[in-house]
């Protein structure tokens, strides 16, 4: 029988060593995420938040345990995990065309020609709305623009699963809440998987079918999972007024304030 989940991390251990001896990030990480889900992990810095995001993207190696994605085990990067940082990280002499280009060619330039290739790229930059701003350079554009070029980017390669690592987090309230929103319309536009982590309560609500809550670390593990059963298309200015997602947003401000108050 197929395995009904679109990735898995089964009892993952991260350990590094140190001059200090060995330091445990993360322990018995267990998480099952369907297709078309869109996650979030929060918790306190030092949590191991990103630690878990880079096992999944396969910038690192689990020390014990297995992730599996789309039916593979992960034993490095790959095209089936798309990811953008809190850094743009977009080649500066490229222009944004060119920076998502660069993704796609590495993907499909073995089996696709050059009309094919540039579809694809004008396609994943109208999706996040700059077709205007294609043949312009990263220092010719806002930081939200940047960050849509890297969302753009991920997307762009059809990803099984797409990771968001703080994507908004160096921006300022109103772009950030503008590319939340634009966040959910391509999700659900593209029915993608999402796994993102952030430290914004009210974003993981927003946005999540599911926030899972992270334990403080060292040696920090999955506290709780907290489905989000709020209606789609979720709207801000509705659920300002709506009694669920204030039960919500409590649920994860006490497991974060009260469950795992991190000392001063």
């Amino acid at each position: 029988m197929a395995n009904p989940f679109h990735l898995v991390v089964d009892n993952v251990d991260k350990r590094f060593n140190t001059k200090q001896g060995e330091f445990i990030a993360i322990r018995d990480i267990n998480l099952r995420v369907q297709r078309g889900e869109f996650i979030s992990l929060i918790g306190h810095s030092g949590c191991g938040k990103s630690t878990l995001l880079n096992l999944i993207a396969g910038l690192d190696t689990a020390s014990g345990g297995v992730l599996v994605c789309a039916g593979r085990e992960i034993s490095g990067p790959g095209p089936d995990r798309g990811v953008v940082f809190q850094n743009h990280s977009l080649l500066p002499w490229l222009t944004c065309f060119d920076n998502v280009y660069l993704a796609v060619e590495r993907v499909f330039g073995a089996t696709e020609k050059k009309p094919q290739l540039n579809a694809r790229t004008e396609a994943a930059l109208k999706m996040v709305g700059l077709t205007h701003a294609m043949h312009k350079h990263p220092n010719e554009i806002s930081g939200g623009m940047k960050q849509r070029v890297g969302i753009a980017r991920a997307l762009s390669i059809e990803p099984a699963v797409l990771l968001l690592d703080e994507p908004f987090g160096a921006l300022d309230a109103l772009t950030r809440a503008h590319l939340q929103d634009e966040l959910m319309r391509i999700v659900a536009d593209t029915k993608s998987t999402v796994v993102m982590v952030t430290h914004d309560v009210d974003e993981a609500v927003l946005l999540s079918d599911k926030i899972v809550m992270m334990t403080n670390g060292p040696a920090a593990t999955i506290g709780e999972i907290l489905e989000v059963k709020l209606a789609k298309p979720r709207d801000r200015l509705a659920l300002a007024e709506d009694t669920d997602y204030h039960h919500y947003r409590k649920a994860v401000v006490e497991f974060l304030y009260s469950k795992q108050r991190k000392a001063a």
